[in-house]
């Protein structure tokens, strides 16, 4: 009888040490490569949960998944923000807590103000948090080192400046054709997409499709063509400079002494050697001293037919805690990542203390030079096919709409909307 106890209790003891030590898994969907290399991290350090990646290219249309599909636990990537949000994620808000007097946290709580504020803002809907940020990116404007004199302000460049520094530095030559050109907004598209949200486009989804503010976006453009009429001739002169001098990527036209700035984006400018820019600087472009965030806010969320939510929910305490971030970046650079990508999911941290305290010993630029919580802005919930509407419909409309020169007629934003919807119809 003795030896029949022994033997159960030896049956229960192992059973109950095999629970505590089996391994749970969770499948995190993502458009992220990047996440490749931390969830690797985390499976060497996690000893309760592993977790395994499946990489999505267009994430944000894959969703909800598909019938026939393995469901994920955890969605991170971009354009997650949309009316589907409440119906394809949980709420978060019990992962997010405030620091007491002493500045103490609950356990397994994020530190809410430990983010910038308008990036949690962009993750909820009806008040509930259901998304986290994880990375953004901002536009800035670069420039050569030789060219620092011709800029007063040590931060900022807002468009009107833009506009009258390139237009001291424009110079002709004796034929009367461009020999410099300090910047043209024919050059990047991208550039007058950035111009007309600052000012009020407000592009934003609504019924599966999207609205904007169509006086603001035509005022915008009215300003372009008067900055390129008064400043650099015509578009056509514009393009002719660009076509004989502006052949080689951004960071070398602005050292070739041809042209005064480029435009450009955080995720790019920061991706390159650190050879490719050491001897180039830049500013962030703003308006009214508010910086726009890219469109493709990086996020993260928990899928709400997910049978780990609470392991899904203890990957993303690890992925957003600012000391393991640091070891994040720390992997990057050995693994020579940084040189391919930046920061965090190739873009700042929405934790803000990972950009001010580890971020500038990585990238020499961002000393003394990290954009205020205050000044950034957190673009509208955008549509999941974001990216193909806006570089087959916003994009053409606007480059063709900003042209000086006088031609047919351009089709509307309407039009080429309806062009662009029958093909996901």
């Amino acid at each position: 009888m003795r030896r029949f106890f022994f033997i159960l209790a030896f049956v229960l003891a192992f059973g109950l040490f095999s629970c505590r030590t089996e391994q749970k898994t969770i499948t995190v969907w993502t458009d992220k490569a990047e996440m490749a290399s931390y969830i690797e991290l985390f499976n060497v350090e996690s000893h309760d949960v592993k977790a395994v990646i499946v990489y999505k290219d267009a994430l944000a249309t894959s969703l909800p998944p598909a019938k026939d599909e393995k469901k994920p636990d955890i969605i991170i990537g971009s354009l997650l923000q949309n009316s589907l949000t409440k119906k394809n994620f949980i709420t978060l808000d019990s992962i997010l807590g405030e620091k007491n007097k002493k500045g103490e946290l609950k356990k397994n709580r994020l530190d809410k103000d430990g983010f910038y504020n308008s990036l949690l803002d962009y993750g909820k809907f009806n008040s509930r948090q259901y998304l986290l940020p994880v990375s953004f990116n901002l536009p800035i404007m670069i420039f050569s080192n030789e060219n620092k004199g011709a800029i007063s302000d040590k931060y900022t460049l807002e468009l009107e400046e833009i506009k009258e520094i390139s237009a001291k530095f424009n110079a002709k030559n004796k034929n009367g054709m461009y020999s410099k050109m300090g910047f043209a907004p024919s050059w990047n598209a991208n550039f007058i997409y950035t111009a007309v949200k600052m000012n009020g486009a407000d592009f934003r989804e609504t019924l599966n499709s999207i609205v904007w503010n169509d006086s603001a976006l035509e005022m915008e453009i009215e300003y372009m063509k008067d900055w390129t009429k008064k400043t650099n001739t015509s578009t056509t002169a514009e393009q002719d400079f660009s076509f004989k001098y502006l052949y080689t990527p951004s960071y070398k036209q602005i050292s070739s002494g041809r042209c005064l700035f480029s435009y450009s984006t955080t995720d790019e400018f920061f991706s390159l050697a650190p050879e490719q820019i050491q001897d180039t600087d830049f500013r962030w472009l703003t308006k009214e001293e508010m910086i726009f965030a890219e469109d493709d806010i990086t996020t993260a969320g928990i899928y709400r037919k997910s049978r780990r939510k609470s392991e899904s929910k203890e990957f993303l305490l690890w992925l957003l805690n600012s000391e393991n971030q640091k070891r994040l970046l720390d992997r990057s650079q050995t693994m020579n990542l940084g040189t391919k990508t930046f920061g965090i999911c190739n873009g700042f941290s929405a934790v803000k203390t990972v950009n001010e305290r580890y971020f500038p010993t990585y990238y020499k630029n961002l000393i003394g030079n990290l954009p205020g919580e205050s000044s950034i802005q957190s673009p509208f919930a955008l549509p999941p096919r974001w990216n193909s509407l806006k570089n087959r419909v916003i994009i053409p409309y606007i480059s063709e709409a900003t042209r000086t020169e006088e031609g047919k007629k351009i089709q509307t934003i309407e039009e080429r909307l309806n062009t662009w919807s029958k093909q996901f119809n």
